[in-house]
């Protein structure tokens, strides 16, 4: 691989930690503050708030930060495994385990089934005010969970660009 295109994916890595850095603090705010006060609320308010959060949150910009930093992960674990550079390498191919595993396949499969469930639920269902409880608590466990695997993704990935900073040998 020359200079240049080693250099390039140096960028994409920079490129995954900004994301997973923006998502840490996304899914950090909503389980600092934002899920806290919707529990506060009437549960009947809480909950059309929270269906109105999550049709909200279906925008180009929060998607594409989201979708593309799964994406960069994904490139750069596969160039880490390619180019295999000794520590960088391992810390990469984790770092984007955890964004890919533990922020992108949690919401897949954990939090976007919940917000379904949501989102077809009629308040005046029997058992709704008893689901939104649930859906406060177990949301806002996986929520947790996404911040803290986008935090871990963060912080390895600056570790293996430092890695790389320091040992030259392993960079290109």
């Amino acid at each position: 691989m020359t200079a240049l295109a080693a250099e390039s994916m140096d960028r994409v890595l920079v490129l995954a930690l900004m994301g997973s850095a923006i998502m840490a603090g996304v899914f950090f705010t909503f389980s600092n503050f934002v899920m806290p006060a919707l529990a506060r609320l009437e549960w009947r308010a809480g909950m059309a708030a929270m269906k109105s959060i999550n049709v909200t949150v279906l925008n180009r910009v929060f998607l594409g930060m989201f979708i593309g930093t799964a994406v960069l992960s994904a490139i750069v674990a596969l160039d880490a495994g390619l180019r295999f550079r000794g520590a960088a390498s391992w810390l990469t191919i984790f770092g984007a385990l955890c964004y890919v595993v533990g922020t992108f396949l949690v919401t897949g499969l954990g939090n976007v089934p919940l917000n379904d469930r949501l989102a077809a639920l009629d308040p005046d269902d029997p058992g709704a005010q008893a689901f939104w409880h649930h859906y406060l608590q177990r949301w806002t466990s996986l929520n947790g969970l996404r911040a803290v695997a986008s935090a871990c993704a963060m912080t390895l990935f600056l570790a293996a660009l430092l890695s790389s900073a320091i040992d030259p040998d392993q960079i290109r």
